[in-house]
């Protein structure tokens, strides 16, 4: 039986909450929490008459506008290696589909990735992250999981990479891609690299497999967590410009066309503005990166300061607790899971976060997924005042989120 994602399902269940009148503080969901740029509301009331069928793979416009966006970052790219979808994630669904065989994952990973890989009946293969961050499986153990995958007569078909992360808010650097990289050459092996979060990454600019084995790289990205745009659902994948990553694009565009079918019209007309990059959009990025780091910050802090292991975030709008220094005083209250961990801090003291069992985590691991933009605000009027000041930590919905979190905490240790 395939469940609800997790994700989305702590999404509704908090929202049930706050409209119930309960005081809860929402850090289950990574919706990039702020509104829409009227500039960006412009150009989809001028697109909004526009019904027809696009194109499968999508307008010219808007591939050559994606196709520009990896150019300017250094990777070479021609309309004809992009393909747009509803979304990054029916994309990765649609790659993880046509590959041939097992898929490596990072261990924690977002959710998705395993769930859809049992809907399409692909075996996964979890790798541990290494210590400085995740979304990359630690070297070591990813050559140990392909030793014994392929002693067990297990065919790989690909590894599936998160730069930056989901769920620990963190970016690898090129040189740990690099490592990744060189296994796969040495294997054969597709890398699928979701880099949704590319353009948030806080300082220096976002790793990619591109770089040195854009031969066998499937790049999904989209306009969800950069712009603000999840609920529009614009998403798109690049790949390599040779026969193999022809082969694979024609797949894809297959399976496009018996599922999404195309991206929705008016929004072709907002991905191939966005995407082209006028001042405006790189501002709105500017200044979005500015508050997500401020606010994932801070509440990183109040985590360590609760006690809780963490590595710092460095890119997005995440982090990842570990309680395991705490792991006596919470055995004491019957905690020893990641989902009671979890469950107590919700009822309990009113604090919505994701257990770290949804991300393929061990389940007796006390970690957490912790998202924080939905604390700019409930409104769009606080969400756009968070996004211009120049201290959001001193405005009063802010400091009451953050000082309802330390006390939160400081009840969950005693």
């Amino acid at each position: 039986m395939v469940h609800k994602s997790a994700t989305l399902a702590i999404n509704e269940a908090l929202e049930r909450r706050l409209k119930a009148g309960e005081k809860v503080l929402h850090l289950g969901f990574g919706e990039a929490g702020l509104p829409v740029p009227d500039f960006i509301l412009d150009v989809l009331r001028e697109a909004a008459p526009a019904n027809h069928y696009a194109p499968v793979t999508g307008e010219m416009a808007a591939r050559e506008a994606a196709a520009g966006w990896f150019t300017r970052r250094g990777y070479p790219t021609d309309y004809s290696q992009i393909l747009l979808g509803p979304g990054s994630k029916p994309l990765l669904f649609a790659a993880i589909m046509a590959l041939d065989g097992a898929l490596i994952i990072p261990q924690p990973a977002w959710v998705s990735y395993a769930a859809q890989a049992e809907l399409l009946g692909v075996d996964t293969i979890k790798v541990p992250i290494g210590d400085e961050c995740g979304g990359v499986p630690d070297p070591r153990l990813l050559s140990e999981a392909i030793a014994q995958a392929n002693h067990d007569g297990v065919k790989i078909g690909g590894i599936l990479l998160t730069l930056p992360d989901n769920p620990t808010g963190t970016v690898a650097s090129q040189q740990d891609v690099d490592a990744v990289v060189e296994i796969a050459r040495v294997n054969n092996l597709t890398i699928i690299s979701d880099e949704i979060y590319a353009d948030l990454v806080y300082s220096g600019e976002a790793p990619s497999p591109l770089k040195t084995y854009p031969e066998k790289t499937l790049v999904t990205s989209g306009l969800s967590k950069n712009m603000s745009l999840g609920g529009w659902r614009i998403g798109y994948i690049r790949f390599p410009r040779n026969d193999w990553g022809d082969t694979m694009r024609d797949t894809l565009i297959g399976i496009a066309s018996e599922t999404w079918s195309a991206m929705a019209s008016p929004m072709q007309d907002v991905a191939a503005y966005a995407l082209s990059e006028p001042p405006e959009i790189q501002e709105f990025v500017t200044k979005s990166k500015r508050l997500h780091e401020i606010i994932s910050t801070a509440i990183w802090q109040e985590f360590v300061n609760a006690g809780a292991i963490c590595r710092k975030p460095t890119a997005a709008f995440y982090i990842y607790p570990d309680f395991d220094p705490l792991r006596d005083i919470l055995a004491a209250k019957g905690i020893d899971t990641s989902e009671k961990l979890a469950h107590e801090l919700l009822t309990k003291h009113g604090i919505g976060t994701l257990q770290g069992s949804a991300f393929g985590d061990v389940p007796e691991a006390l970690r957490l997924r912790v998202a924080t933009s939905l604390v700019y605000g409930r409104t769009n009027e606080q969400r756009w005042t968070a996004y211009d000041s120049e201290d959001p930590l001193e405005l009063p919905w802010i400091q009451e989120s953050l000082e309802f979190l330390r006390d939160g905490l400081a009840a969950l240790r005693r």
